[in-house]
């Protein structure tokens, strides 16, 4: 069965005759005869009662009519949303997702619906490493990642678009000396025990803070490793040996007793958008017209 012996069907239904119908489909009539004859074969049924002057529907051809309306109206309804899905009007975006800071990742989804109010988006959690991977594969469109390095090893095989750069903050106990200043640098906290997750956990971060030890000179003392953030706060508030960590603001910055967090200076961490390489997709677009707009 093919649409266009549907629509010859609904055509000679509508106009009463093959001759009528070929006129308006703007072919001969033995081409709406022959197309109609190979559909009635197709379902083991006559469509239309034909005498040599008239032709009109049959029961079956009564009760035919309407399933293959529904089925070209289908058709049709599938071919605008292919070309909407083609300008990027339509469709599905999978995003890989980061937490925060605030509502940013809120209000850039907010700025993609305003653009493109019929593109949905799914929006996936997943470990950085997976997260890379996915959009490596074509599981996901593209991802926000964070602390990806500059250059073309930061992701191999796709490219890394700078969006915004967020500072980073210090934990330590309250009743340290260093807790006394507004600010720190990180260098000054090298004698402290740093609670720092497995480079496995999270490669980019991980590269970011050595990075920035090795450019000061220094080489941060390891201490217990990073679980999450609020296990790792409470035990630096309430161990015995002195320790820290640093952290990014996800949902505003955490309280916690017995633990005072001080902005770092001179080390922020950037946001991108892992994508793979080439002219991004309609889809896309819109994405980075959101993420621009409110970063």
């Amino acid at each position: 069965m093919e649409l266009r012996q549907l629509r010859y069907f609904v055509t000679v239904a509508e106009e009463g005759g093959f001759g009528r119908a070929a006129e308006r489909l703007g072919v001969v009539q033995s081409a709406v005869s022959q197309q109609v004859r190979r559909l009635e074969r197709t379902w083991g049924v006559e469509l239309f009662e034909r005498t040599t002057r008239s032709v009109r529907l049959s029961g079956a051809g009564e009760r035919m009519l309407p399933e293959a309306r529904a089925v070209l109206a289908a058709a049709d309804r599938a071919a605008r949303v292919a070309v909407d899905v083609t300008a990027g009007e339509d469709g599905v975006l999978r995003l890989g997702g980061v937490h925060g800071p605030g509502d940013r990742i809120d209000r850039v989804l907010a700025e993609l619906s305003a653009g493109a109010p019929r593109l949905r988006v799914r929006l996936h959690r997943l470990p950085v490493t997976r997260r890379l991977e996915a959009v490596r594969d074509g599981e996901l469109d593209a991802a926000l990642v964070r602390a990806l390095p500059d250059g073309p090893g930061a992701a191999p095989g796709l490219e890394a678009l700078p969006l915004w750069s967020d500072p980073l903050y210090a934990a330590l106990p309250a009743d340290h000396p260093l807790a006394a200043e507004p600010e720190l640098r990180p260098e000054r906290l090298a004698h402290l025990p740093l609670r720092l997750a497995p480079p496995e956990r999270n490669p980019p971060f991980h590269a970011l803070v050595a990075d920035a030890f090795r450019a000061a000179g220094v080489r941060p003392e390891a201490g217990p490793p990073f679980t999450d953030l609020r296990a790792t706060l409470t035990a630096i508030g309430t161990d015995r040996e002195p320790s820290w960590t640093l952290f990014y603001e996800v949902r505003g910055l955490p309280g916690t007793p017995r633990v005072a967090v001080r902005p770092l200076t001179g080390l922020t961490v950037t946001t991108s958008l892992a994508v793979r390489p080439g002219p991004p997709g309609p889809a896309l677009r819109h994405l980075l017209r959101a993420l621009h707009a409110v970063g």
